[in-house]
Parts: C-alpha cells; sequence; structure tokens
C-alpha cells in the first residue's frame, strides 16, 4: 500500500489491514457520542453511540509505532469514556489543548467557545524541542465540506511537534481531509480512512487539487 492515501470504509476493518508499528502520528476527530446535527441538518456517522470506541483505539495502538503519539479531539460529553477506554488499552495521557474560538458554537449552560483534545503516548515519548502552548486559536472555517470541519493551520502545528519529517500521519476518521492535507503541507506521509463515500470523495477531490 502506498503511504499517502485515503481509503474508504469502516476504519476497523480497514486498520486491521495496517502493520504493526507503521504508523509515526495519528491525529483525529472522531464521533463524540453526542447525535450532533448541524443547524442545516448534517449529521455524523456513528455519533449515536460508542461501541466503536474501544475496538478503533485498540487497532490505532496496534498500529502506533512503540513511542510515537496520538492525538484525539474527543466530546466533553463523554470524556470519562474516552479516557477509561484509552487508559485500559495502555495509552498514556500526556498533554490536553484547548482550542479557543472567537464564537459560540451553541448555548446551554454556557457558551461553548473551544474545542478540545488529549495528547496519548505509546510507551515513553521523545518531548519536543519547542512544545507547543496548550491553548490556541482556532479559526472558523465555515464546516463547507464537513459538519464538523477543522481548520488546517492548528493541525499543521500538531504534524510538526509530534511526526518525525517524512513520517506516516494516520487520521482513521478523516472527514473531508484537513488532517491529510495538514500532512501534506508539512511533507509528511498520510493514511486517512472515511466512512462515509460523500466525505471520502471530498478528501480525495481536495487532496488532488493541493
Amino acid at each position: 500500500m502506498q503511504q499517502s492515501t485515503i481509503l474508504q470504509g469502516d476504519c476497523i476493518q480497514t486498520m486491521r489491514e495496517l502493520s504493526s508499528a507503521s504508523v509515526d502520528f495519528v491525529l483525529t476527530d472522531p464521533p463524540y457520542g453526542v447525535r450532533y446535527r448541524s443547524r442545516d441538518g448534517q449529521t455524523i456517522a456513528n455519533d449515536n453511540h460508542l461501541a466503536w470506541l474501544y475496538p478503533a483505539f485498540a487497532e490505532v495502538y496496534r498500529v502506533m509505532k512503540p513511542g510515537s503519539l496520538c492525538f484525539s479531539f474527543y466530546g466533553w460529553h463523554a470524556a470519562d469514556q474516552f479516557l477509561t477506554v484509552w487508559k485500559a488499552l495502555g495509552f498514556r495521557v500526556v498533554g490536553h489543548v484547548v482550542f479557543a474560538k472567537r464564537y459560540a458554537a451553541s448555548r446551554q449552560f454556557f457558551e461553548h467557545r473551544h474545542e478540545q483534545g488529549y495528547l496519548l503516548a505509546k510507551g515513553s515519548a521523545t518531548l519536543p524541542a519547542k512544545p507547543l502552548p496548550d491553548v490556541v486559536p482556532w479559526a472558523y472555517t465555515g464546516n463547507r465540506l464537513h459538519p464538523t470541519q477543522k481548520p488546517v493551520k492548528p493541525l499543521q502545528r500538531l504534524i510538526e511537534s509530534f511526526c518525525k519529517p517524512g513520517g506516516v500521519v494516520l487520521d482513521p476518521f478523516c472527514g473531508s481531509g484537513s488532517t491529510l492535507l495538514a500532512a501534506k503541507l508539512t511533507g509528511r506521509c498520510f493514511i486517512g480512512i472515511e466512512l462515509d463515500a460523500g466525505h471520502h470523495a471530498t478528501a480525495l477531490k481536495r487532496l488532488t487539487a493541493a
């Protein structure tokens, strides 16, 4: 398999075809298990449950090289479930980042003005030469390509900090391909996996244009 590729299908089954200890960095934005619905009615596949959480991250852990890192966004509503699964699989929680927004994505008890993610290590990972701040500014994408589309620039910074030049970045929930584009722009190889055929086509088109 070529190292830079975008695959369409279930990430659990697809990752089982990848070699163990073959990935240098994982950067992903999985479903949060919150039944997300955008203002225009778009939904996220498998966001109505977290049954996929353990088997998916079990494969993530297997394909990661010893000493490598995984950065995963998560839903604060289910933080306990994400952390329980990650720790059960052997990940070490080594960092947490808040991405601060200038706008409110929604309003309930608070205005929701941030995204968040954990940095997870497989074994003992090398510290970066210049650590990133754990509060990072966030740009609005307009969600034009995906209902939860992430901006590319902060993803680039994560890849540059935690993946060696020429390394392989995996995103098993790649959506419209923001992580993959960030990897390409930083000179890394990438493997993207997306369940939804429409989003897979968008990612392919986006990476081809880049």
